[in-house]
């Protein structure tokens, strides 16, 4: 038995920020922050809440699956920016779609979150507690960026993406994870009262990066994980239709394909448009690849994402849509 994804959705701020209007804010031009990073724009959440676009992308991710709220057992949101801390994210999205039969809960594995959110889904699925999940995945990193910062605020967006899982009677994969947290000060969002020491008047947090020593953590663990997931399964590399990894820069995915003798375009970018939206990155990216035809019933996927903890962590998946 396996997790088998029966629809999709996302959702995107109708704000976009292109790299002209970043170049305002910080010394950087639109040619220096494609150069190193692939992004164009970012969409910006300039009244959409956490819980809204969570909302918007579980709805869209129902109707792809053809399935009422009513039908959904079981809701897990990733995400590390919250709207609050009480009460969790999945129940607000549980609240707005009227999934009244759904267990919620939260989890925070940064960039990772969605390939985890899919892994414990999975494993629910297969010791025979639900059939029925609904998995998101929602940031609005802008409230957490620093606008200041030229290394950490050219590179985040916000948006959501939703997979609505049935337990399917296809093979069952193995997922693969892994975490370091003796380098976790690479990848930080801090208090800025345990930074400075000083009382803040509003309690604010922001988004710390060590941009070399996550690039390298990259393309170092991330071919390491595809590798460990074909081995853990017994799958040649040959048979992977699409590698879906977390988009967060052109350089890190084109090294993994380079590091792994694949073509491109196996590796499916979308950051151009979107930016780095942690944990929504590969849900969205798979929602536009669904609603775009480009996923035949029959391909084998593998989902990867990776980021601060520092965690790494995926699964293989057949397209059955």
């Amino acid at each position: 038995m396996s997790a088998v994804i029966c629809g999709t959705g996302s959702y995107a701020p109708a704000y976009q920020m292109n790299n002209d209007e970043i170049a305002k804010l910080v010394e950087t031009n639109d040619a220096w922050i494609r150069e190193r990073t692939g992004i164009r724009q970012r969409h910006i959440a300039k009244t959409e809440t956490t819980t809204y676009m969570a909302a918007q992308a579980a709805g869209r991710a129902l109707e792809n699956a053809g399935i009422s709220p009513e039908e959904i057992e079981l809701i897990i949101v990733a995400t590390l920016s919250s709207d609050v801390i009480l009460p969790c994210t999945a129940c607000e999205v549980q609240r707005e779609i009227g999934a009244k039969r759904a267990a919620c809960f939260d989890m925070n594995a940064a960039c990772s979150g969605f390939t985890l959110a899919y892994n414990m889904a999975d494993a629910f699925f297969e010791a025979g507690q639900y059939q029925t999940a609904l998995i998101v995945a929602a940031e609005k990193l802008s409230g957490l960026t620093d606008w200041t910062d030229r290394n950490t605020c050219i590179l985040f967006g916000d948006g959501a993406g939703a997979a609505v899982l049935k337990k399917g009677k296809g093979r069952h994969y193995f997922s693969v994870t892994h975490s370091d947290g003796e380098k976790g000060w690479a990848l930080t969002c801090k208090n800025r009262l345990a930074v400075t020491g000083k009382e803040p008047l509003s309690r604010e947090y922001f988004i710390d990066m060590n941009g070399q020593e996550i690039f390298k953590f990259a393309v170092r663990k991330v071919p390491e994980l595809i590798r460990e997931i074909l081995r853990e399964n017994n799958v040649e590399q040959e048979e992977i239709t699409w590698f879906v990894v977390h988009q967060a820069n052109c350089r890190i995915l084109e090294s993994v394909a380079k590091h792994l003798g694949e073509p491109s375009w196996k590796f499916p970018m979308n950051l151009q448009h979107y930016g780095n939206t942690s944990s929504a990155s590969i849900p969205i990216l798979l929602d536009e690849m669904n609603r775009q035809g480009k996923l035949k019933k029959g391909d084998r996927i593998l989902i990867a994402g990776f980021g601060a903890g520092l965690t790494w962590s995926g699964n293989i998946l057949d397209w059955e849509m």
